[in-house]
């Protein structure tokens, strides 16, 4: 089995966020050959229950449901090297960095850096990651949602988390901005330390 250099746990603001920057740096030399994998889960995502008014260049009455799907499609259409695997949902994470293990409920696959981008419901159990568990610093404490210790989005060499399980507020930009953020830091990895963007332009 291929490993992946990186595969993302989770397909809603934050996973596809970070699977979208990621996609884009395919012609740089130093992401060219990468394999990039996101288990795109989306059942349990707030989002589809979000209408998402305040987002900037949002239409009024944008819905969550459709950003989700909207996002899957663009994702595939731009970046159709990054593999979407779908209906599977994380059960376990074993290892260290740079060799994975990521056990879903139908399949297995290794990965080099593991980026955790699910929800924050206290429902969270995904085997090997559980002692980072804790209650969340951000959302009201009835709320009973919970985060996973990090710094810098940073739980461990090769581990990272995004999105609102990394501690954030759950607002949409949030989110998106906090998975695109682990991004461009895996892109900085792969490009030797330099601090690396990924920006199109109008020709």
């Amino acid at each position: 089995m291929d490993t992946f250099d990186v595969m993302i746990i989770g397909g809603s603001a934050a996973g596809l966020s970070c699977a979208l920057i990621l996609g884009s740096a395919v012609d740089k030399p130093f992401a060219k050959n990468k394999k990039i994998g996101i288990v795109a889960h989306q059942k349990n995502s707030a989002l589809k229950e979000a209408l998402l008014n305040n987002v900037l260049g949002f239409k009024k009455g944008t819905k969550g449901s459709e950003v989700l799907e909207d996002g899957l499609n663009q994702l595939s259409q731009l970046y159709p090297h990054v593999i979407q695997i779908e209906n599977e949902k994380v059960t376990k994470v074993e290892g260290e960095f740079p060799n994975f293990k990521i056990f879903t409920n139908k399949n297995s696959y290794n990965a080099k850096t593991v980026v955790v981008a699910v929800g924050p419901s206290n429902l969270f159990n995904i085997e090997g990651l559980m002692q980072y568990v804790i209650p969340h610093r951000s959302l009201p404490p009835q709320k009973e949602r919970v985060m996973l210790k990090n710094k810098n989005h940073l739980m461990a060499e090769g581990i990272y988390v995004a999105g609102v399980l990394a501690g954030w507020r759950s607002q949409f930009t949030i989110a998106a901005g906090s998975g695109a953020q682990v991004a461009t830091d895996i892109l900085t990895l792969w490009n030797e330390g330099c601090h690396t963007m990924i920006h199109d332009k109008i020709s």
